[in-house]
């Protein structure tokens, strides 16, 4: 009797497609000498955030030292525009995001301003990004999606997931359409830890799938799994890892029950709590890939050395152990070189200048203004009393980004006073003294109080309801998701809170409509 023994592939080559996969990030604003020899040993993708973002000049610079050794590279962002953004993360996003082009609902529009995002990116040598976000945001109480969705409905998702898709490639930059198949009906933060959405297949084929179907017939170069267990789907292993949903749901025939897409899988950050703390990142890696994902993103968090070598040496172990099969890992690395020279031919011919007012004209299409009935409050003039509320923002928006009116006022109107509020301050046993010293400090000036997501949080929402008891001439400027009841003598929703969207709300506030930009 003769015992089969998988095959393996000659090492370089092994150790090469396994590099291949791998999207890691590094740290700083030039490339390390420890990703010049990936790139050179055959690293297919690099991922930047923030950090590595000064303008887009030095991004240019960068992305050009980047392709020194390898002018097929993926070089990949995670540029949602609106809360999410890496280009602009010390000052706001240009550009509205999609809960604010949700509100819309110009898909045209929806067009236009990704492809002016595209054309930032493009000319910033950039040919990726992991945008934009298709899910559904069914659960008004997502500590993750929110803002960062078009809306709850399942039909305007898809119309805008799709012309996003398109706007943005047309600038020759590749869409990553995510977080397959579906991350908005959930509580818990993937960041964190595994959420899990018990619904059956009817349902998720009816809400969750519609708009993946559009970004797929729009072309959507690329489709980001989700750290979600489903258990109609499968009950043991979360998306990211499942072969019944990568393979038998997302790459399968129409036919045979899947929606046939035949592009990039790349799985979301591998790092986050919901595979490491669960599988682990080496296990999980290893997983994804048999499963069927064809890249690895890796380095938000960890972003070394250490943390690519790990992982390319789970993923040659599991070749040798016959985990994971050659074919497969082959298969999946010549997808990110496909894609690759994808970008680097799109990269060729002219490139059109963004045209950056495109995004401040969306956000005042996206405001909602509501004035309380025998109200008609005056212009904000001179020197207002801006309080701002904020929980912890989720890891996906981070910590750095700035938002909000009360820095815009305080330029326009020197003497504005401003007072950031956090949840520490507005516990029961400190909630009166908090309102008291609020109002307080008010008296005699116009009053805007700022919040984010209030329906969320009942602290915002205890605080903003006494405040305007006391004060029923202020202002309220929500710059989350609008779920509450419109209060105060003049309301405005943003529908997001990009710097644009600030400036939108900044024009209502002190009666001069367009007279920015």
């Amino acid at each position: 009797m003769s015992i089969l023994v998988p095959t393996v592939p000659d090492s370089d080559q092994l150790h090469r497609d396994a590099l291949t996969v791998l999207q890691p990030g590094f740290v700083g604003t030039k490339v390390p000498q420890w990703l010049r020899r990936h790139l050179a040993a055959g690293l297919g993708s690099v991922a930047l955030f923030d950090r590595n973002v000064v303008d887009l000049d030095q991004l240019a610079t960068l992305t050009r030292a980047l392709r020194e050794e390898n002018p097929d590279l993926l070089i990949a962002i995670d540029e949602e525009s609106g809360d999410v953004t890496r280009l602009e993360a010390g000052s706001g996003s240009s550009w509205p995001g999609n809960l604010a082009l949700g509100a819309i609902d110009d898909p045209a529009l929806t067009r236009d301003v990704a492809r002016e995002l595209g054309r930032a990116l493009a000319a910033a040598g950039v040919n990726y990004n992991w945008a934009p976000t298709a899910d559904v945001n069914s659960n008004p109480r997502n500590p993750v999606i929110g803002v960062r969705s078009f809306g709850a409905d399942p039909e305007l998702c898809a119309r805008h997931t799709a012309a996003w898709v398109e706007g943005l490639q047309s600038a020759g930059v590749a869409a990553c359409s995510k977080h397959f198949p579906g991350h908005g009906d959930t509580a818990v933060d993937s960041h964190h830890g595994l959420p899990v959405i018990d619904v059956d297949l009817d349902v998720l084929r009816a809400r969750d799938l519609i708009p993946f179907q559009a970004a797929i017939a729009a072309g959507t170069k690329a489709v980001m799994t989700a750290h979600i267990m489903i258990p109609a789907l499968d009950p043991k292993l979360p998306a990211t890892l499942s072969p019944t949903v990568l393979r038998d749901l997302l790459r399968a025939a129409p036919a045979d029950g899947g929606l046939g897409y035949q592009g990039l899988i790349v799985s979301d950050a591998i790092e986050m709590g919901a595979i490491a703390d669960t599988f682990g990142m080496g296990e999980g890696t290893v997983l994804a890939l048999a499963a069927g994902a064809d890249a690895i993103c890796v380095g938000g968090g960890l972003a070394d050395e250490e943390t690519v070598l790990m992982l390319r040496d789970a993923i040659v172990a599991g070749v040798r152990a016959g985990r994971l099969s050659e074919e497969r890992l082959a298969d999946a690395a010549d997808r990110v070189r496909a894609l690759g020279s994808w970008g680097r031919i799109s990269a060729q011919g002219e490139r059109p200048e963004p045209d950056l007012a495109v995004g401040l004209r969306a956000a005042r299409r996206a405001l909602k203004v509501v004035r309380a009935p025998g109200h008609e409050p005056l212009p904000v003039s001179e020197r207002p009393f801006v309080a701002s509320f904020s929980d912890e923002p989720n890891i996906a928006v981070g910590d750095v980004t700035p938002w909000g009116v009360a820095g815009m006022l305080a330029d326009r109107f020197p003497g504005t006073r401003t007072r950031a509020v956090s949840a520490a301050e507005a516990t029961p046993e400190l909630l009166d003294a908090l309102v008291a010293g609020l109002v307080a400090a008010a008296e005699g000036r116009r009053l805007v109080l700022v919040v984010r997501d209030a329906h969320r949080h009942a602290w915002m929402s205890a605080a903003l309801g006494r405040l305007v008891a006391a004060r029923p001439d202020a202002a309220v400027v929500e710059m989350g998701l609008p779920q509450s009841e419109p209060v105060g003598a003049l309301y405005i929703a943003t529908h997001g809170a990009a710097r644009v969207c600030g400036l939108a709300a900044v024009e209502v506030l002190t009666g001069q409509p367009g007279a920015i930009g």
